[in-house]
């Protein structure tokens, strides 16, 4: 008889076979079970996920909605209560067409003071080129133009007249210096470098010399200068930056071009330097200091901005132009133009659209940030004639028949825009030009005397504004619209 200890000397095959399977078998379903499981929770976590982002994305629709419900009830609020939509962008929007030109009445129009009923407008109304530094050392030392320099300059609360150089240059200036000491006039914006890109009087500038683009308009403009100061006259010197047609066509390196390398025309034919070329930045400059150096006590830039003529958006502003937007541009200037022009004494500012002011799609066709320039001008100037708003803005029928409503509304508009600019901070004075002329081109206008030049300084007054710049193309200006001298 075998004992237990015989029997245990022997292995049992079989039973060891069934015990090895039934241990694989078990490996195999605690992997099944483990990968099954990882699948499992990978699926609850992907759902999760995807959860978690609808979520935010309907909440982000909904914050959206919220706000364009929110805008809906503010802009018919603000129909009640004289205050325009946040954007507007039904005169932009209905107005804009193959021709992509600015949305306004009429449109890519010069202020052209020999035709005293066209659209007026001080503005243009509704590379590898080497570096040249064209400012004269002899006149301003190459010093740190900071801007946070100790100033000394003393603001004045300027009512004023736009003043052709042919007029300033003629004896049909004593009949403003007269309106000057009768009315509440007290300031002169005279040309210095045109619409045209001529300079109007003798400048010892090279490349205006080189290009043949003095006029002479204005035989002695130091003697004048000096005259107008004695008189307590505010001297604003006004220089068209980039609507130049004769620096374009003497200079075509420096002009905008075709896709096909011929010059850009605008709906007048005329010409535009490029933006983004700095010599065009240093000829302004070099302007811009010598007016300052006779006596002038602002510097005014006027078609600071793209033109908005058929096949701007086909043009070739180089290489330069490849990382910087429009607006981005005009900034840089803006900014480059206050910091060197501020150190000598001058106040700078500035003559925009009026309707960048609510409508995002205008400040970018032309290049003009309402809040970004206004932080390196010390004024800037909308340009809110009445006759150049399309009907049914700021919830006007027909702007021009109301002058006092549509003047308040756009520049209620402006001061709402401005607040964006954090207390403290620097923020330009608006100082709007208003409409002394009659828009006779229009169906629905009426005839600007006296009550409509007293309306739109009202509606200065009403937003909260003190100053004002009349235009009229051919310098006739409506005495009985104004206040007599205090």
């Amino acid at each position: 008889m075998k004992n237990k200890r015989d029997i245990n000397m022997y292995i049992n095959y079989e039973r060891s076979y069934r015990n090895r399977r039934r241990r694989g078998s078990h490996r195999i379903l605690r992997t099944i079970f483990t990968l099954f499981f990882v699948l499992l929770v990978g699926t609850a976590v992907y759902f999760t996920i995807q959860w978690q982002i609808d979520r935010e994305s309907e909440d982000s629709n909904t914050t959206q909605q919220e706000k364009l419900i929110a805008k809906t009830d503010a802009d018919s609020k603000a129909l009640t209560d004289s205050l325009p939509d946040d954007d507007n962008e039904k005169n932009s929007i209905q107005n804009l067409n193959t021709e992509e030109q600015i949305p306004l009445q009429n449109t890519d129009i010069s202020n052209d003071p020999s035709d005293p009923y066209q659209n007026p407008n001080t503005g243009e109304n509704p590379s590898g080129e080497q570096e040249v530094d064209t400012i004269d050392q002899s006149i301003v030392q190459d010093s740190d133009f900071s801007i946070d320099q100790t100033d000394h300059r003393i603001p004045v609360t300027a009512k004023g007249i736009y003043v052709t150089s042919k007029v300033a240059g003629a004896s049909g200036m004593n009949d403003l210096i007269q309106l000057v000491e009768t009315t509440e006039i007290n300031a002169m914006v005279i040309d210095v470098k045109d619409d045209y890109g001529k300079i109007t009087y003798e400048m010892d500038s090279k490349l205006a010399k080189e290009t043949n683009a003095i006029t002479r308009d204005i035989k002695d403009m130091k003697t004048l200068v000096q005259t107008l100061k004695d008189k307590n006259i505010y001297l604003i010197a006004r220089i068209v930056a980039f609507k130049d047609p004769h620096l374009a066509e003497q200079r075509q390196d420096l002009a905008i071009r075709n896709p096909d390398g011929t010059l850009f025309r605008d709906n007048r034919n005329e010409c535009w330097v490029n933006p983004y070329k700095k010599e065009v930045w240093d000829y302004l400059m070099d302007i811009a200091t010598r007016a300052a150096a006779i006596g002038f006590d602002e510097i005014q830039f006027d078609y600071i901005r793209f033109s908005t003529g058929k096949g701007m958006s086909e043009v070739d502003f180089g290489e330069e132009a490849k990382d910087k937007t429009k607006e981005d541009i005009i900034l840089e200037f803006t900014k480059y133009a206050y910091e060197r022009l501020k150190p000598l004494g001058v106040f700078v500012s500035a003559d925009v659209y009026g309707t960048i002011i609510s409508s995002k799609i205008d400040a970018g066709l032309v290049g003009q940030n309402y809040i970004e320039m206004a932080k390196y001008l010390d004024y800037i100037c909308p340009m809110i004639y009445p006759s150049h708003f399309g009907e049914g803005n700021y919830g006007i029928q027909y702007p021009d028949l109301e002058p006092y409503q549509i003047i308040k509304k756009v520049l209620t508009a402006s001061k709402m825009k401005l607040t964006e600019i954090p207390e403290g901070e620097h923020r330009a004075d608006v100082r709007p030009w208003l409409q002394d002329f009659t828009a006779s081109w229009l169906k629905n206008h009426k005839v600007y005397g006296a009550d409509e030049i007293k309306e739109q300084i009202a509606g200065v007054y009403g937003a909260g504004y003190s100053e004002f710049i009349l235009w009229n193309a051919a310098c006739n200006y409506t005495e009985e619209g104004l206040q007599p001298e205090e």
